[in-house]
């Protein structure tokens, strides 16, 4: 029998009503034929409310029980979408991750999934279970204790099912209808996507976009998993959704295939900064040591250099998640304090955004960088960094523009025509 995977996220499972709507659509895929395994994320609001269960208890606590605690929330909703699932006399058990066992490193909070043996799982297929649902976000240490996949786990996680299974698709039910070509709350002219590559995908989850978790596009990507993104609350058709794939299963690309943002950014500058071989190294060996995730980098002469002609000065300029401002200013300054950084000061900025355009047709189109600049140089938006790849410009400008920016570059590359 063809496997199929379907995943449901929390607000899809949030109460008892839900399952049992998620349960229907389970059962029409069995109808069709499948054998079908379910992703389950834990009820909506659940997690948090056991990580602070476990905050409360203990603020310095043991990573283990940590995850021993976080991921029941799982469990309980794999049991009773299995139950819902039989009650409608489809065959279906509930499985834990230790159970299958989805294997995984130790690293506790954020483990990484090393090997899924399909061999229990199959058996009791053949055995005449048509559906097996699983607990998400969870999985087995080589030391046998459980452990968590961090954010978005459960996408991961069925993705992961996806390629060890060799199944047909991945459907990935969630609160939103499908990809748009942005954020439809901030541009009313959005449109969903019928398909999108998955590197556009790639990208614009990692820019902000909330559909999709970055961890599952890439093992989609790698293992050539078709991702459908649904609605749990819209009638399904063959049609529904945003069919996430590759780049040869998309018969012809608009040059940019949506606009995203992020407005949790922050700019960090380095005030006259030795000019010399390494000093980068340095830099962003500091940062990156302190785990604070650089993006847009610029190298700037330096205003002493203008001033006092003065050679061997330069202004280095970075952006960061906000987040992570705090944690970037204390690792540069003890750097600083130990001799293995000179600058004169920081300077930080947090009224900042990043605003982008994606397309893969961008490798083959010139001019998208000059149409991008025009654009917001009309509607009077200074540009403060800009970064670049094969299909993708990134900008970072004042946050009050964001929403601005957004339209006004959905509008100039006509993304709401199909």
């Amino acid at each position: 029998m063809p496997v199929l995977v379907m995943k449901f996220g929390g607000t899809s499972v949030a109460t008892l009503d839900r399952i049992r709507r998620a349960a229907k659509r389970v059962g029409v895929e069995v109808a069709k034929g499948y054998d079908v395994i379910v992703i389950v994320s834990a009820m909506s609001g659940e997690t948090n409310k056991l990580v602070g269960f476990v905050n409360e208890t203990s603020p310095f606590y043991d990573a283990r029980e940590y995850d021993a605690v976080v991921s029941s929330g799982e469990n309980v909703t794999a049991g009773l979408m299995a139950l819902t699932l039989q009650e409608m006399d489809v065959p279906a058990r509930s499985w834990q991750g230790w159970q299958v066992p989805l294997l995984t490193t130790s690293a506790h909070g954020a483990a990484r999934i090393e090997d899924i043996p399909t061999e229990n799982i199959t058996r009791k297929f053949e055995e005449g279970m048509k559906v097996a649902v699983v607990a998400g976000f969870q999985g087995l240490s080589p030391e046998a204790r459980i452990t968590t996949l961090g954010r978005g786990g459960s996408d991961t996680t069925a993705v992961a099912f996806a390629a060890a299974f060799d199944a047909e698709r991945c459907d990935i039910y969630t609160d939103v209808d499908g990809v748009y070509t942005t954020d439809p709350r901030i541009c009313a002219k959005a449109r969903k996507l019928d398909r999108i590559a998955f590197e556009e995908m790639l990208e614009l989850a990692s820019l902000g976009a909330k559909v999709l978790q970055t961890r599952s596009v890439e093992l989609a990507m790698r293992y050539k998993v078709k991702l459908r993104v649904l609605s749990s609350f819209e009638e399904v058709s063959d049609e529904a959704g945003t069919l996430v794939t590759g780049e040869e299963d998309i018969m012809e690309s608009k040059v940019v295939a949506g606009v995203a943002y992020s407005r949790d950014e922050a700019k960090v500058t380095l005030v006259t900064v030795e000019d010399r071989p390494g000093i980068a190294s340095a830099i962003f060996g500091t940062l990156a040591e302190a785990g604070v995730n650089v993006d847009m980098i610029v190298q700037n002469i330096s205003e002493k250099n203008y001033q006092h002609h003065e050679g061997g000065v330069t202004d280095m300029t970075f952006s960061c998640p906000t987040d992570q401002l705090k944690r970037a200013e204390k690792a540069l300054e003890e750097a600083r304090t130990a001799g293995k950084l000179g600058y004169e000061r920081l300077e930080t900025e947090t009224e900042v955004a990043k605003v982008s355009v994606v397309g893969i047709g961008m490798r083959s189109h010139a001019g998208v960088a000059a149409k991008m600049f025009d654009t917001l140089a009309r509607e009077n938006i200074n540009i403060k960094i800009i970064a670049t790849s094969e299909i993708k410009i990134s900008v970072l400008i004042d946050r009050r523009y964001m929403e601005l920016a957004v339209q006004a570059l959905h509008d100039a590359f006509e993304l709401e025509k199909a």
